[in-house]
């Protein structure tokens, strides 16, 4: 046999307190709820203690005088700067799922295509080449993602320490096939913390040998309040020939200035202002 339900707020067999009454008022009991208790407060069928009443009333009156005090602003238009404000951080947050969906889809697709052609003992076929107006944007939307998954580490934020900097240079340029440097930052606020290796996208470097089209560099710094700015890097030798002009993209996780030079492309992100975050990535272009 099972046991009954406990009543619903406001029935003749719960106790009425303020938590009940304040329910009511804001009108946060169920409709059936709300008429039982009402007529538990209106009628003396159970003995209603006289106060309930009264607080119910008071309270109700209350409400009403406060609700008249601003009517006209229940009809009233939103202000525009606010109706903008709102507007932006909409587009904003849809942007930002959107680039989150396609960074997913796409880790998806890779790795169940890959793994069904590795079950059949075959090797997936080449992936279609991207846009060449394409190529950049990916590279710093990845760049964006990467900063976002490793960012918020405590304990492992990087492979290798800024203390074993001339080892952390060494390895990625062998890796990446390139000669490499760390950009210094200190004069703006910035320390280096170290750096790591990350798969790369052989889609937007085919012509590239194959260690450097599948491996990217990334190096993090932090400023004193603990805030951090990631630099992404890695060959596009996919990418337009003439593709070497700062461009910001803010549709990823994180806001990132990125650039292609000599078929390398960089991306410096992090969740800094616009103006602040291309003074960092001037510094490092100069410096690169």
């Amino acid at each position: 046999m099972t046991a009954p339900h406990a009543p619903p707020p406001g029935t003749a067999r719960e106790a009425i307190d303020d938590e009940t009454l304040h329910a009511l008022v804001d009108g946060r009991l169920s409709p059936d709820a709300a008429q039982a208790l009402r007529a538990r407060l209106t009628g003396d069928s159970d003995g209603s203690p006289a106060p309930y009443r009264q607080d119910w009333q008071d309270w109700e009156e209350q409400r009403a005088r406060l609700r008249a005090l601003h009517a006209d602003w229940e009809q009233a238009p939103v202000p525009p700067p606010l109706a903008q404000a709102a507007q932006a951080w909409r587009e904003r947050r849809a942007r930002q799922a959107r680039a989150w969906r396609m960074v997913g889809m796409a880790a998806s697709w890779v790795f169940a295509f890959g793994l069904g052609w590795t079950l059949q003992g075959a090797a997936p076929p080449p992936p279609s080449p991207a846009p060449l107006q394409a190529i950049p944007q990916r590279f710093a939307l990845q760049a964006a993602a990467a900063h976002a998954v490793y960012q918020p580490e405590q304990r492992h934020p990087v492979e290798v320490g800024a203390a074993q900097q001339e080892h952390l240079v060494q390895w990625l340029s062998k890796r990446l096939e390139r000669p490499l440097q760390v950009p210094q930052l200190q004069a703006l606020g910035y320390e280096l913390v170290g750096g790591r290796l990350l798969p790369g996208d052989a889609a937007v470097a085919p012509s590239a040998p194959q260690a450097s089209a599948g491996a990217r560099a990334q190096f993090m710094y932090q400023n004193a309040a603990g805030q951090r700015i990631t630099l992404y890097l890695g060959a596009l030798a996919g990418a337009h020939p003439a593709e070497t002009a700062f461009r910001y993209e803010d549709e990823g996780p994180v806001p990132s200035f990125y650039w292609v030079e000599g078929g390398f492309g960089y991306a410096l992100s992090g969740p800094l202002p616009r103006e602040a975050l291309l003074a960092l990535a001037t510094a490092v272009h100069a410096q690169l």
